[in-house]
This record gives C-alpha cells, sequence and structure tokens, in this order.
C-alpha cells in the first residue's frame, strides 16, 4: 500500500506541475483554450491571472515533491497530507464555482491519495 500511496501523490504532483505548464507557458495554444474553455477573445486579458494560477499550483506540485523526498518519514507524511489537503480543499472551491469536472480531475486523484495514506 505504501507504493501505492506514493505513487498516487506523485500522479497528483505531476498533473500540478502539467497544469503550471499550461497556465504559465500555453495559456495562448488552441489546446490549452480547449482544455480551460476559453475563448480566443479572453487569452490576451486572462494570460496574467492564468499564469499566477500556474505558480500556485507549480507551488503545489513541489510542496507534494517535497514530501516524496523528505528523508524522515513522520514530516514527510505531514507534508503529504498538507499538500494534498490544500490540493483537495482548491478543487472543491474550483468544482463548485468554475466547473464541476475539476472535482474529479483535480479532486478525486488528491482524495484517492490522501486515502491510501492512512491505509498504510
Amino acid at each position: 500500500m505504501e507504493y501505492l500511496s506514493t505513487l498516487l501523490v506523485a500522479i497528483v504532483a505531476l498533473e500540478h506541475l502539467y497544469i503550471l505548464v499550461l497556465e504559465m507557458f500555453l495559456w495562448t495554444k488552441p489546446r490549452t483554450r480547449k482544455i480551460f474553455g476559453i475563448a480566443p477573445e479572453n487569452v490576451a486579458i486572462t494570460k496574467k491571472m492564468a499564469a499566477n494560477q500556474g505558480l500556485y499550483n507549480g507551488f503545489l506540485a513541489v510542496g507534494l515533491l517535497w514530501s516524496l523526498l523528505h528523508p524522515e518519514p513522520f514530516f514527510a507524511l505531514q507534508l503529504k497530507i498538507f499538500f494534498l489537503s490544500c490540493v483537495l480543499v482548491a478543487a472543491l472551491y474550483g468544482g463548485f464555482s468554475v466547473k464541476k469536472n475539476i472535482l474529479l480531475i483535480q479532486g478525486l486523484p488528491a482524495l484517492l491519495a490522501l486515502v491510501s495514506l492512512f491505509l498504510v
């Protein structure tokens, strides 16, 4: 089970690194616009906001990666719980205020990773 929880935490971290890339560097690309449902006429006015959001997603990813690399098991677990909880809260807020599928795309992996930590 420990391998599964490590894998799930890594998946959530990689997902947020991917979101960072989309929001900070690929915001104007057609594929990114389609993923986020952004109309072409809104890309320019939302570019800085998206980059800011991407930076926050990067912080979440780095925190999760830190939790995987921390040498002390107790602190590593605390970091995992904290950063996965942050992802879950952000997914809940985004799912209820922006798009429902955020609950599935970001919330479900974080929830599964969090639950797996308590089953170890």
